[in-house]
């Protein structure tokens, strides 16, 4: 039959007692297999969070880019082909697959004169302050609202985007 070791007291060996006291919680912690597998099972779902919000940022910048390539295709119509709301209207809509695109409000033409901050109006067929004829402008708007893939706090559902192109066709 054998006997337990006796363990002798605190003030003589110090270091030798707490030793042998420690193996058995030696013994747990190295056993660490599982570890990881329950790490990654914590950390997933913040990781597949994060990963859909970042694709959630992307689609609603691409968007904005689509509303804004809407606007420029419209005003790009409108130098070949000459002013005509309905047509222009028309290559707003159908520039991009973004369904939720419109031509809002609807394009306008104007005369007026450049000048270093924009365009000022003015009667057409008149002459500018620098001497030239006035030009003819079309301005094309577009609007498109994206909706967010998931729902997040302090943040709408929902944004509305809009992009406005001016050219000069005469």
């Amino acid at each position: 039959m054998t006997t337990a070791p006796v363990l002798s007291p605190p003030s003589s060996k110090p270091r030798a007692f707490l030793a042998r006291l420690g193996r058995p919680l030696g013994l747990a912690r190295r056993d660490d297999q599982g570890i990881a597998a329950i790490q990654f099972g914590m950390l997933a779902p913040i990781l597949v969070l994060m990963g859909l919000s970042t694709l959630d940022l992307g689609i609603g910048i691409y968007r904005k880019m689509q509303v804004q390539n809407a606007a420029q295709a419209g005003a790009q119509y409108a130098v070949a082909h000459g002013f005509s709301s309905s047509s222009i209207s028309a290559a707003v809509t159908n520039a991009t697959t973004f369904s939720a695109i419109s031509a809002s409000p609807a394009p306008n033409q104007s005369c007026g004169c450049p000048t270093d901050t924009g365009v000022t109006s003015a009667p057409c067929n008149s002459t500018c302050a620098d001497g030239s004829v006035t030009g003819t402008y079309v301005t094309v708007h577009s609007q498109g609202t994206y909706n967010t893939l998931l729902s997040y706090p302090l943040l709408p559902a929902s944004f509305p985007f809009a992009a406005q192109a001016t050219v000069r066709i005469q």
